[in-house]
């Protein structure tokens, strides 16, 4: 027996079959493209066509069987939700006795498929509703389409809401362009209050950018661009200027003629914060604000092809502030920053408004003059009048962490003019006559020379010829030997000397300080501290010498290597030496240091044994606080001191002063540079017990030292 919604023939289905239609009716029911199905009134379905049968399937079975009321077909609602009995169309009809027309509905199965169902009550002889027919058309693909148009306006919705861009659009034929609620927000109004209509747009257009604009529109619309994007500014409510990118699509025509313009304008204020940082970052120093290095390359490169032009002579002044890290060391560097805000203010104050400043880095400013004059004689009269000024503005006074400070300047000068010159090579003679300044005595000004270049070339090969002669080791030891007042023999000072190979023996005034300023006095020292301990070793061997102690000088620099204990104990063990007949001498410049870091490990030598002397005590930075901090084990008096001996009682007045503090540290005192009987006696009658100088012995080569010292 076949199924219920199977079709007899080729036609739809009749249930029962004695409900049948006339043959000519059930054949045209089957042609109609849209399904049809006849409920009888109590509900049930017992016609369906054949479009009908082949879109419901197996829910026929369910209204064949089901009534309306029972809520058991599986229809739902247009929203999705279940379609309650009596929203049902065909309950509704039969309640109502009246038609329902174009009602989606949904049904369900393996896909939901969705009809347009419009249900029509037929009335009986009596008034009765005798069967209700039923016409749907699926409208599955519309339904697919509205909620893929809804999702994507949703979507839009949701971007534009979370997006700071503000939509707008343009349709062509009309008078003026639609803004969006959030246009208005962007510049502080609501929109459709007074001075917030569509058409007012243009008056808050920048004056300056609204020519821009108007052109770029008309030029826009003339092209076959089919994209725009532009920049201006529009007034805020508040009165301030917001830059605004507006970009977005032209809509054409066939023939290509506009028709529409929509898109969105994006606030900038933000980005052009941003870009303005960047700018300063990349061109201004951060602590001063004055343009940096790379702005000040780019300024002078202008600045050269002006004075060129005009033939007008220019200066650059290169200013470096006096003993500025002694006050950074010892103050600290936040005093340090401020006393570099407060120059740069004197500057900006001091030099004209023409006149161009940088800060290079550290304690070094430049200001640069244009239109010096035509001649030499008057760029040099009027750079010296403003280099006074300069001088005078900064030696005054600063008010630095609630205490004053006097700061003074070194400046050195360059003159440029007609000629074209590199600004590196300004720099560096501007940088040459600053160090002159500094060497005739500091706060002054002095002017690049030719000779200065010949002697900074000079000052080059020797700082080449030092590298290349340490990693060759073309250096001696020499030793001076120390006494005690009793005569007796008690070591001696490591002096170093420079076999060089075009000027001969050189002492150390004629190196030293090179190698201070190039760096090359760590190796330099690692080299001579090497040699020493290996001295140290044969001596240990050696009758009348094992129990001599040996002073080697250390710089701030070496001390100032994270390795540097571990590089002097590993000296110690590969050359055998005995740390305790090792004595480090130390400057008071490494006072400036770090106190934590020498003071720890000047600490971790001392406990092997190695012993730490203060050079030139009382001609730096020295101060009781520092004395107690460092493990030292003996003051030297400085010869600048000795040498005022006996007859000078402001120099007797600070030996006495030195020996008292020595002997109440319980520290050894060691007097430099007695050359005379009667500065020796001087020192001996105050309590003296450690001498070295001229008159007791100069300094020998190490093998005449043994000769000498090391004979019975």
């Amino acid at each position: 027996m076949r199924t219920h919604h199977e079709p007899t023939g080729p036609g739809g289905k009749f249930f029962p079959p004695e409900a049948a239609a006339p043959p000519g009716v059930d054949a045209l029911l089957d042609i109609v493209p849209a399904g049809v199905v006849v409920h009888g009134p109590d509900s049930r379905a017992f016609y369906a066509n054949r479009y009908a049968l082949t879109l419901l399937g197996p829910a026929l079975d369910i209204m064949r069987t089901a009534p309306a009321a029972s809520g058991a077909w599986p229809l739902l609602r247009a929203d999705g939700g279940a379609l309650p009995a009596h929203e049902n169309p065909v309950q509704r009809a039969l309640d109502s006795r009246s038609a329902v027309v174009d009602v989606v509905i949904g049904l369900r199965g393996a896909a939901t498929r969705w009809l347009i169902c419009s249900a029509h009550p037929a009335l009986g002889a009596g008034g009765e509703v005798a069967e209700v027919v039923v016409c749907f058309t699926d409208c599955s693909e519309l339904k697919r389409m509205e909620q893929s148009l809804r999702d994507s306006k949703e979507r839009l919705r949701l971007m534009l809401q979370g997006s700071t861009d503000a939509p707008w659009d343009w349709n062509l034929a009309e008078p003026q362009p639609y803004l969006s609620p959030r246009w208005w927000e962007m510049l502080g109004y609501a929109k459709g209050e007074p001075g917030a209509d569509d058409a007012s747009w243009p008056g808050l257009v920048h004056p300056e950018d609204l020519a821009h604009l108007n052109d770029y529109v008309a030029r826009l619309l003339a092209s076959s661009e089919s994209a725009y994007r532009i920049e201006f500014r529009l007034r805020h409510r508040d009165g301030r200027d917001v830059p605004v990118l507006a970009r977005g699509l032209v809509q054409r025509d066939a023939a290509g003629k506009a028709q529409r313009i929509s898109g969105t304008n994006t606030d900038l204020t933000a980005a052009k914060h941003a870009e303005q940082r960047i700018y300063e970052l990349a061109y201004f120093d951060v602590l001063t604000g004055l343009p940096n290095r790379r702005l000040l390359h780019e300024q002078m490169a202008k600045i050269l092809t002006r004075s060129a032009r005009s033939r007008q002579y220019g200066a650059l002044l290169f200013i470096d502030l006096d003993n500025f890290k002694l006050l950074n060391d010892t103050l600290g560097h936040d005093v340090g920053d401020e006393l570099l805000r407060m120059v740069a203010g004197r500057l900006r104050d001091t030099v004209r408004e023409s006149d161009h400043l940088a800060r290079l880095g550290g304690d070094e400013f430049v200001v640069v003059l244009e239109n010096l004059g035509e001649t030499q004689e008057t760029a040099v009269h009027e750079t010296q009048a403003i280099g006074a000024k300069l001088l005078a503005a900064l030696g005054q006074p600063y008010r630095l962490s609630a205490r004053e400070h006097r700061s003074t300047p070194s400046i050195g000068v360059a003159l440029f003019g007609a000629d074209a010159t590199g600004v590196d090579l300004l720099l560096r003679q501007a940088d040459l006559a600053m160090y002159r300044a500094k060497g005739d005595g500091r706060n002054t000004v002095r002017f690049f020379a030719p000779g200065m270049q010949a002697a900074a070339d000079r000052q080059i090969d020797l700082q080449n010829d030092l590298r290349d002669s340490i990693h060759h080791e073309h250096f001696e030891l020499h030793c001076q030997p120390q006494f005690g007042a009793d005569g007796r023999l008690l070591g001696a000072e490591v002096l170093v000397r420079w076999r060089h190979d075009a000027r001969g023996l050189l002492a150390p005034g004629e190196f030293i300080s090179l190698a201070e300023a190039s760096g090359l006095i760590v190796p330099l020292g690692a080299l001579v501290l090497s040699e020493a301990c290996r001295i140290l070793a044969r001596w240990a061997l050696h009758p009348r010498l094992k129990g001599l102690t040996l002073a080697v000088n250390v710089s701030a620099h070496q001390l100032r290597e994270p390795d540097f204990v571990e590089r002097v104990l590993d000296t110690l063990l590969r050359s055998g030496a005995d740390p305790r007949r090792l004595c480090l001498e130390l400057t008071e410049s490494v006072f400036a240091e770090n106190v934590d870091a020498v003071s720890a490990r000047m600490n971790a030598l001392r406990a092997h044994g190695v012993r730490f002397s203060l050079d030139d005590f009382g001609t730096g930075y020295s101060s009781l606080s520092y004395l107690k901090r460092f493990p030292l084990n003996e003051l030297k008096i400085d010869r600048s001191f000795v040498a005022d001996l006996p007859g000078d009682t402001h120099a007797g007045a600070i030996v006495d002063a030195v020996l008292a503090l020595a002997h109440t540290l319980d520290l050894q005192v060691v007097a430099e540079g007695v050359e005379t009987r009667a500065q020796r006696d001087y020192l001996v009658a105050h309590g003296c017990r450690v001498f070295q100088g001229y008159l007791l012995g100069e300094p020998l080569p190490v093998a005449g030292f043994e000769a000498g010292f090391g004979t019975a």
